[in-house]
Protein backbone atom coordinates (compact mmCIF):
# COMPACT_ATOMS: atom_id res chain seq x y z
CA UNK A 1 0.00 0.00 0.00
CA UNK A 2 1.29 3.46 -0.89
CA UNK A 3 2.23 5.66 2.04
CA UNK A 4 4.38 8.67 2.84
CA UNK A 5 7.91 7.59 3.77
CA UNK A 6 9.69 10.94 3.90
CA UNK A 7 10.70 13.00 6.94
CA UNK A 8 7.63 13.82 9.02
CA UNK A 9 9.02 16.84 10.89
CA UNK A 10 8.94 18.81 7.65
CA UNK A 11 5.17 18.17 7.49
CA UNK A 12 4.72 19.87 10.86
CA UNK A 13 6.88 22.74 9.67
CA UNK A 14 4.84 23.07 6.49
CA UNK A 15 1.61 23.35 8.49
CA UNK A 16 3.38 25.45 11.14
CA UNK A 17 1.79 23.47 13.97
CA UNK A 18 2.42 20.28 15.90
CA UNK A 19 0.87 17.28 14.16
CA UNK A 20 2.34 14.74 16.63
CA UNK A 21 3.60 12.44 13.89
CA UNK A 22 6.82 11.29 15.56
CA UNK A 23 5.79 10.12 19.02
CA UNK A 24 8.07 11.12 21.87
CA UNK A 25 10.10 13.58 19.80
CA UNK A 26 7.00 15.76 19.43
CA UNK A 27 6.88 16.22 23.21
CA UNK A 28 10.59 17.09 23.50
CA UNK A 29 12.66 20.20 22.85
CA UNK A 30 13.90 18.61 19.62
CA UNK A 31 10.59 19.36 17.91
CA UNK A 32 11.29 22.07 15.29
CA UNK A 33 7.96 23.83 15.89
CA UNK A 34 8.14 23.75 19.69
CA UNK A 35 8.00 27.05 21.54
CA UNK A 36 10.82 25.85 23.80
CA UNK A 37 13.45 24.95 21.21
CA UNK A 38 16.78 26.72 21.13
CA UNK A 39 17.47 29.50 18.64
CA UNK A 40 19.78 27.22 16.67
CA UNK A 41 17.20 24.45 16.37
CA UNK A 42 14.17 26.69 15.86
CA UNK A 43 12.80 26.27 12.36
CA UNK A 44 9.22 27.35 12.80
CA UNK A 45 8.81 28.23 9.12
CA UNK A 46 7.89 26.12 6.06
CA UNK A 47 10.63 23.78 4.75
CA UNK A 48 12.45 24.23 1.48
CA UNK A 49 14.70 26.83 -0.10
CA UNK A 50 11.92 29.42 -0.19
CA UNK A 51 10.30 28.47 3.12
CA UNK A 52 10.61 31.90 4.70
CA UNK A 53 9.09 33.54 1.63
CA UNK A 54 6.00 31.31 1.93
CA UNK A 55 5.22 32.82 5.31
CA UNK A 56 4.24 36.08 3.60
CA UNK A 57 1.80 34.44 1.19
CA UNK A 58 -1.88 34.16 1.98
CA UNK A 59 -5.22 33.68 0.26
CA UNK A 60 -8.60 32.11 0.89
CA UNK A 61 -7.76 29.10 -1.27
CA UNK A 62 -4.41 28.64 0.44
CA UNK A 63 -6.06 28.61 3.88
CA UNK A 64 -8.52 25.96 2.72
CA UNK A 65 -5.79 23.85 1.12
CA UNK A 66 -3.54 24.01 4.16
CA UNK A 67 -6.41 22.98 6.44
CA UNK A 68 -7.15 19.97 4.25
CA UNK A 69 -3.48 19.00 4.15
CA UNK A 70 -3.22 19.39 7.92
CA UNK A 71 -6.17 17.06 8.57
CA UNK A 72 -4.94 14.53 6.02
CA UNK A 73 -1.48 14.43 7.57
CA UNK A 74 -2.73 14.24 11.16
CA UNK A 75 -4.69 11.08 10.40
CA UNK A 76 -2.15 9.69 7.91
CA UNK A 77 -4.31 9.41 4.79
CA UNK A 78 -3.38 9.77 1.15
CA UNK A 79 -5.27 12.25 -1.02
CA UNK A 80 -7.51 9.67 -2.70
CA UNK A 81 -8.42 8.07 0.63
CA UNK A 82 -9.23 11.44 2.14
CA UNK A 83 -11.32 12.56 -0.84
CA UNK A 84 -13.31 9.31 -0.85
CA UNK A 85 -13.99 9.72 2.86
CA UNK A 86 -15.18 13.26 2.27
CA UNK A 87 -17.55 12.10 -0.49
CA UNK A 88 -19.04 9.53 1.90
CA UNK A 89 -19.38 12.15 4.64
CA UNK A 90 -21.11 14.46 2.18
CA UNK A 91 -23.70 11.80 1.32
CA UNK A 92 -24.62 11.24 4.95
CA UNK A 93 -27.20 13.21 6.88
CA UNK A 94 -25.88 15.93 9.15
CA UNK A 95 -23.02 18.40 8.90
CA UNK A 96 -20.47 17.22 6.34
CA UNK A 97 -17.39 18.52 8.16
CA UNK A 98 -18.38 16.92 11.44
CA UNK A 99 -19.25 13.66 9.68
CA UNK A 100 -15.76 13.65 8.18
CA UNK A 101 -13.99 14.10 11.51
CA UNK A 102 -16.16 11.47 13.19
CA UNK A 103 -15.36 8.94 10.46
CA UNK A 104 -11.65 9.70 10.82
CA UNK A 105 -11.84 9.16 14.58
CA UNK A 106 -13.58 5.81 14.15
CA UNK A 107 -10.73 4.32 12.12
CA UNK A 108 -9.16 1.35 13.90
CA UNK A 109 -5.65 2.78 13.79
CA UNK A 110 -6.91 5.97 15.42
CA UNK A 111 -8.66 3.97 18.17
CA UNK A 112 -5.40 2.12 18.86
CA UNK A 113 -3.65 5.48 19.08
CA UNK A 114 -6.30 6.96 21.37
CA UNK A 115 -5.92 3.92 23.63
CA UNK A 116 -2.26 4.81 24.08
CA UNK A 117 -0.81 1.68 22.48
CA UNK A 118 1.13 3.68 19.91
CA UNK A 119 3.11 6.86 20.44
CA UNK A 120 1.82 8.09 17.09
CA UNK A 121 -0.88 7.08 14.66
CA UNK A 122 1.79 5.61 12.42
CA UNK A 123 3.02 3.35 15.22
CA UNK A 124 -0.56 2.37 16.08
CA UNK A 125 -1.16 1.63 12.39
CA UNK A 126 1.79 -0.79 12.46
CA UNK A 127 0.25 -2.65 15.39
CA UNK A 128 -2.98 -3.06 13.43
CA UNK A 129 -1.27 -3.95 10.18
CA UNK A 130 0.82 -6.68 11.85
CA UNK A 131 -2.22 -8.33 13.39
CA UNK A 132 -1.74 -7.34 17.04
CA UNK A 133 -5.27 -5.93 17.43
CA UNK A 134 -8.61 -7.74 17.56
CA UNK A 135 -12.14 -6.41 17.23
CA UNK A 136 -14.86 -8.44 18.98
CA UNK A 137 -12.43 -11.35 19.27
CA UNK A 138 -11.44 -11.41 15.57
CA UNK A 139 -8.10 -10.24 14.24
CA UNK A 140 -8.40 -7.18 12.03
CA UNK A 141 -5.33 -5.97 10.16
CA UNK A 142 -6.96 -3.17 8.16
CA UNK A 143 -6.08 0.25 9.66
CA UNK A 144 -9.03 1.94 7.92
CA UNK A 145 -11.55 -0.50 9.47
CA UNK A 146 -14.31 1.58 11.02
CA UNK A 147 -15.41 0.58 14.50
CA UNK A 148 -19.02 0.84 15.63
CA UNK A 149 -20.92 1.34 18.87
CA UNK A 150 -20.38 -1.65 21.14
CA UNK A 151 -17.22 -2.91 19.44
CA UNK A 152 -14.52 -4.19 21.80
CA UNK A 153 -10.97 -3.50 20.61
CA UNK A 154 -8.22 -5.50 22.34
CA UNK A 155 -4.44 -5.56 22.11
CA UNK A 156 -3.22 -9.14 22.00
CA UNK A 157 -1.77 -10.55 25.20
CA UNK A 158 1.70 -11.26 23.83
CA UNK A 159 2.00 -7.73 22.47
CA UNK A 160 1.21 -6.13 25.81
CA UNK A 161 4.72 -6.92 27.03
CA UNK A 162 6.32 -5.24 24.02
CA UNK A 163 8.88 -2.67 25.15
CA UNK A 164 7.50 0.16 23.02
CA UNK A 165 3.90 -0.50 24.06
CA UNK A 166 4.87 -0.57 27.74
CA UNK A 167 6.89 2.63 27.41
CA UNK A 168 4.02 4.37 25.63
CA UNK A 169 1.61 3.36 28.38
CA UNK A 170 3.99 4.49 31.13
CA UNK A 171 5.40 7.73 29.70
CA UNK A 172 2.81 9.28 27.39
CA UNK A 173 0.00 11.30 28.92
CA UNK A 174 -2.76 10.23 26.54
CA UNK A 175 -6.25 10.95 27.82
CA UNK A 176 -8.83 8.42 26.69
CA UNK A 177 -11.70 10.27 24.97
CA UNK A 178 -15.14 9.98 26.61
CA UNK A 179 -16.55 7.88 23.76
CA UNK A 180 -14.14 5.03 24.66
CA UNK A 181 -14.08 2.97 27.86
CA UNK A 182 -10.93 1.16 28.98
CA UNK A 183 -10.58 -2.21 30.72
CA UNK A 184 -7.83 -4.78 31.42
CA UNK A 185 -5.34 -2.08 32.48
CA UNK A 186 -6.01 -0.11 29.32
CA UNK A 187 -5.37 -2.95 26.87
CA UNK A 188 -9.05 -3.28 26.02
CA UNK A 189 -11.31 -0.43 24.91
CA UNK A 190 -15.02 -0.45 24.20
CA UNK A 191 -16.70 1.99 21.81
CA UNK A 192 -19.50 3.48 23.90
CA UNK A 193 -20.86 5.64 21.07
CA UNK A 194 -19.57 7.54 18.03
CA UNK A 195 -17.68 10.69 19.02
CA UNK A 196 -19.31 14.10 18.86
CA UNK A 197 -17.55 17.23 17.65
CA UNK A 198 -16.87 18.44 21.19
CA UNK A 199 -14.85 15.25 21.85
CA UNK A 200 -12.47 15.86 18.91
CA UNK A 201 -9.71 18.26 19.90
CA UNK A 202 -7.51 18.11 16.81
CA UNK A 203 -6.66 21.63 15.51
CA UNK A 204 -8.76 21.27 12.36
CA UNK A 205 -11.28 23.74 10.96
CA UNK A 206 -13.41 21.30 9.03
CA UNK A 207 -15.54 23.99 7.41
CA UNK A 208 -12.53 25.14 5.36
CA UNK A 209 -12.14 21.59 4.04
CA UNK A 210 -15.78 21.51 3.01
CA UNK A 211 -15.42 24.85 1.25
CA UNK A 212 -12.36 23.57 -0.63
CA UNK A 213 -14.01 20.38 -1.89
CA UNK A 214 -17.26 22.20 -2.69
CA UNK A 215 -15.67 24.37 -5.36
Amino acid sequence: MARYTGPVCRLCRRERTKLFLKGERCYSMKCPVSDQVTDRASRNYPPGEHGRDRMRQGSEYLSQLREKQKARRIYGLLETQFRNLYEEANRREGITGENLLIMLELRLDNVAYRAGWGASRNQARQLVRHGHVTVNGKRVNIPSYRVRKGDVVVLKGSTRENFHVRRNRDTLDNQLPPWLEAAQDGFEVTVLHPPIRENIHEPVQEQLIVELYSK
